[in-house]
This record gives structure tokens, sequence and C-alpha cells, in this order.
């Protein structure tokens, strides 16, 4: 059995999806938009230096989902999706999920991002295994909080491993395909880690560890 694990944001996508939700509930007046935009980006940064408390950002990211009649957040994030996602889907991207897919791998996408955001943009790939942050929910509504362990940096090896287990699954052969250097955990432990466009400390690192570097841009 083999396992092809992608990452999504910035990797199968050329963007950000939660960057680009934050950016989309301020253009639509769902959220304060200065206040909401500028911490936006500030989380982003510390991300992008790893230095992201992905708890804090889940708490500040899930909080736009609390109480909310979920009818009208799923009619937002369809929306969100039309707008932002299918801009920035990568047709190299489709052509490498359907590479691994005719030679009868397994596919699972892998993400920090909640799975609110990520589900349909999964389905828009055809991949049905998630892994993704999740979102806490009471009596059939968002409470604005994360559950259970996040996605993130070590916690994708751990989630990774439970899910697993769950699926007694083990694979004898890994792909993962990554743009972050805060991914590095779970590239360090695959068979074969792949850098894909990836940010400045994970070139050097796949660079120092000969790992491949390839574009889906």
């Amino acid at each position: 059995m083999k396992l092809a694990i992608f990452d999504l944001d910035n990797t199968l996508l050329g963007g950000d999806s939660d960057y680009l939700w934050g950016e989309f509930l301020a253009e639509q007046g769902h959220v304060d938009g200065a206040i909401r935009q500028q911490q936006n980006r500030h989380y982003y940064a510390e991300y992008k230096a790893g230095r992201l408390d992905i708890h804090d950002f889940l708490n500040f990211q899930l909080q736009p989902l609390a109480g909310v009649d979920p009818e009208i957040l799923n009619q937002r994030r369809a929306q969100y999706i039309e707008g932002k996602i299918r801009p920035i889907l990568l047709e190299k991207s489709r052509e490498l999920i359907a590479d691994h897919r005719q030679q009868g791998h397994t596919l699972l996408i892998i993400t920090a991002t909640n799975r609110f955001i990520t589900q349909p943009i999964a389905e828009l790939f055809g991949v049905s295994n998630l892994i993704a942050s999740e979102a806490e929910i009471k009596d059939g509504r968002y409470t604005g909080k994360a559950a259970g362990i996040p996605s993130y940096a070590g916690g994708k090896v751990t989630r990774l491993n439970s899910w697993l287990k769950e699926n007694n699954y083990q694979p004898d052969e890994t792909w993962f395909y990554s743009d972050s250097h805060n991914d590095l955990p779970l590239l360090r432990i695959v068979d074969h880690p792949l850098a894909v466009d990836p940010d400045d400390i994970l070139r050097e690192e796949a660079t120092k560890q000969g790992w491949p570097v390839i574009s889906l841009r």
C-alpha cells in the first residue's frame, strides 16, 4: 500500500485558504474589516516566520463561525469557494493528484486549516481523505473554539499516526508534498519528501537533504 500526502495552502493551491477566508469575511462585512484584516495579516506573517501560536490563531479564525446558523455559514462558504478558491486551483496540482491516483496510491490532504473551510476544497480535488484542524460543535452550531490536536507542525505527525491507526492502514511507501518549513517534522519521516514552491527555509533544507524541489505554479 502506498500513500501520497499533500499539504493544501500554497502547495496544491496557489494561495492560502485560511488567509483568503479572513479577507472574504472582511470584504463581505461579516466581520470588522479593518481589525480583521490587520489581525489576519499578523497571523499570516507569524505563520511564515514559524512563530505561529496555532491555538491562538484557531480561536481567532473560528470565532466568526460561532453561533451562526449552519445554513447561513454554508451559503457564505459557497460564495467564498467560488470567489476566492476556484481562481487559485492549480492545473498542475490536478495532474499530480491524477498521476498518484492512476498508480493506485491512497490520497490524503493534511492541513492546519480548519475542516469547515477545507472539506469542500478537498472535494474539488477529488480527494476524500482529509486531516484538518477541527472546530468544536455543540447543539449543531460551532462554538468558535478548536477541538482536539491541530494538524500543524508536529501535530501533523500526531494526527497522521492517529489516522493510520484508526484506518488500520500501514503504507509501505509514502510521499509528502509541502511548501512550508512548518511541515519539516512530517517531511523528515516520509519516504519521499518533496518541496513544492518552497519558502526560503524549506528550500535551503531541501537542498541540504537532497530532496526534490518542484513547482506546481
